[in-house]
């Protein structure tokens, strides 16, 4: 992306800005600022120039390919279970709150689509740039935090569709290893040219979006009730098990590392940043493309919602046992024999497939598994690699990059697949939580720097905007606090509560500083009474 670096030395806002919002680096030992980091996009998408139509299919072709690949997190092994939980428990009664989590994330990428088509820069290195030392590595690591947690879930469903095709002979730390070995073969795709890598990600939204699909025309879902839940918003009879559904939904759909890694994915397109009608234009066609993205996006998960809705709603595990011993399901042993509703998760979920619609259910539904596993642990790499490099200004191979952010979490990983396959429901659970909880420390930030016109200049946030983003921010922000304390009384350890009540307490402290700190810089009257150098 073309830009010019010629640094205003006048402070607007904390910050130093050229024409479209170009910023300095207040760290006292800055990288210099025409170096650019060695990212995965050597070859650039140029730009169709001369056509001047209000829109040109052309024009949204050559952007095509980021919003695609940014959307594959909406669409990882930790959503997929999350779908199909809220299918068995509440019906198609909370597709609505699918379709709301989908729409505000599609306006938090907009957000740091804009920062970056802007600015030049993905959210990682502004935060570097705009926060001093110590809360730059505090945000760094919580942003870390949640990136490993995702990265578990998706090597962990990777290992998982494996075992399920490979009908048991392939334990789950041995699918741990040959998804990180895959996924570094599959990262050095883009050798072959930016495009190809882009069509290979492709391909994999097709498979799920096939295999899924195939699941949905075999369930043969009620298309009223499904309707219904999607544009009605209400949920009849619905208890605490149904609302913390649907607070998971919105945990496992918003993730806080995506918004770091969507304009890492924009730059390989030639934008001169300088022009105010190629800045104008860029943010159109991302949009566009980044709404077309997430509304695939959305079918697919409404797919896996709709199939155990219509399905497993209120089926019982004497049910399920009973009619998988029928069938000579060799998991009977899965289903407790008792009255208590029938939960699922990833594996349980494939053998019920199994045991209600016949084998080939269950080895569709493990390539549909696979390909999510296998795609978003692909993103969730270059996440690591982007906000590493972003927060530490790391200048090393891109083969370092890859190894370091990779080898973060395979430890944990590794450690989780010495368990029991069929046994992970509370992995995925204490995952979600984590991930949730990170939600501020790329809301926050993102919401702070796009409304501030010494970096966005005209392209800054309007008072609506702003508005709104506040309010969806603390929406999400209470809601997220709501599921963390549900989750932490459940597990009714007095040690438990005095760790989790420190914890929350520094946690607290740490999003009262963004607060603080986005309020100064955006009213400057209050921003001369605040020293935020002093970390």
């Amino acid at each position: 992306m073309k830009g010019y670096h010629n640094w205003d030395s006048s402070d607007r806002g904390g910050v130093q800005a050229n024409q479209y919002g170009s910023i300095s680096n207040p760290d006292p030992n800055p990288v210099a600022q025409d170096e650019h980091f060695s990212t995965c996009f050597e070859d650039m998408v140029a730009i169709p120039e001369n056509i001047n139509q209000v829109f040109s299919f052309r024009k949204l072709w050559a952007f095509t390919g980021p919003g695609f690949l940014m959307s594959i997190a909406y669409l990882d092994p930790g959503n997929i279970e999350s779908d199909l939980q809220c299918g068995a428990i509440a019906g198609f009664k909370l597709i609505w709150v699918l379709l709301l989590a989908t729409i505000i994330g599609l306006l938090m990428q907009r957000l740091a689509a804009r920062l970056g088509v802007v600015t030049g820069m993905h959210l990682a290195e502004v935060c570097n740039r705009q926060y001093s030392r110590v809360p730059r590595v505090m945000l760094w690591f919580m942003v870390e935090v949640a990136i490993i947690g995702s990265d578990m879930q998706e090597v962990i469903g990777s290992a998982i569709a494996l075992n399920l095709l490979s009908v048991g002979r392939i334990p789950l730390w041995a699918g741990v290893l040959i998804t990180i070995v895959d996924t570094f073969t599959f990262l050095f795709f883009d050798k072959f040219g930016l495009r190809k890598l882009e069509a290979l990600f492709g391909f994999l939204i097709t498979v799920m979006a096939l295999s899924f699909g195939f699941e949905y025309v075999l369930v043969k879902p009620d298309q009223g009730e499904l309707l219904k839940g999607m544009f009605l918003p209400y949920c009849a009879g619905c208890g605490r098990a149904q609302l913390e559904q649907a607070v998971g939904i919105i945990g496992a759909v918003i993730m806080p590392h995506n918004i770091y890694l969507h304009w890492s994915r924009l730059e390989s397109r030639e934008i001169d940043r300088n022009k105010r009608e190629e800045v104008k234009e860029a943010n159109k066609y991302f949009f566009i493309e980044s709404a077309i993205a997430l509304f695939i996006s959305f079918i697919i998960n409404v797919f896996v919602v709709a199939v155990f809705a219509q399905a497993f709603y209120n089926k019982t595990n004497m049910e399920v046992n009973a009619l998988c011993n029928a069938t000579g399901s060799p998991h009977t042993n899965l289903f407790p024999l008792n009255n208590d509703t029938l939960e699922v998760d990833i594996y349980k979920g494939g053998v019920v497939l199994e045991c209600f619609f016949g084998p080939a259910a269950l080895y569709i539904w493990a390539i549909g598994i696979l390909a999510a596993g296998q795609s978003s642990t692909m993103t969730g790499t270059y996440s690591g690699q982007f906000v590493m490099e972003g927060f530490w200004n790391l200048q090393c191979s891109r083969f370092k990059r890859i190894l370091l952010t990779r080898s973060l979490a395979i430890v944990p990983t590794l450690f989780v697949s010495s368990k029991d396959v069929q046994h992970l429901t509370w992995m995925n659970n204490i995952l979600n939580v984590l991930q949730s909880v990170q939600l501020p420390f790329a809301l926050i930030p993102i919401l702070t720097f796009t409304s501030l016109t010494s970096i966005m200049n005209e392209f800054a946030n309007g008072l609506v905007c702003k508005i709104f983003g506040v309010i969806v921010t603390l929406a999400v922000c209470a809601i997220n606090i709501y599921f963390f304390v549900v989750y932490i009384m459940s597990l009714n350890s007095v040690v438990v509560y005095v760790f989790a009540g420190l914890g929350s307490l520094a946690y607290l402290c740490f999003v009262l500083y963004l607060v603080s700190y986005s309020t100064a810089t955006l009213h400057s009257p209050l921003r001369h009474f605040l020293d935020f150098k002093t970390f």
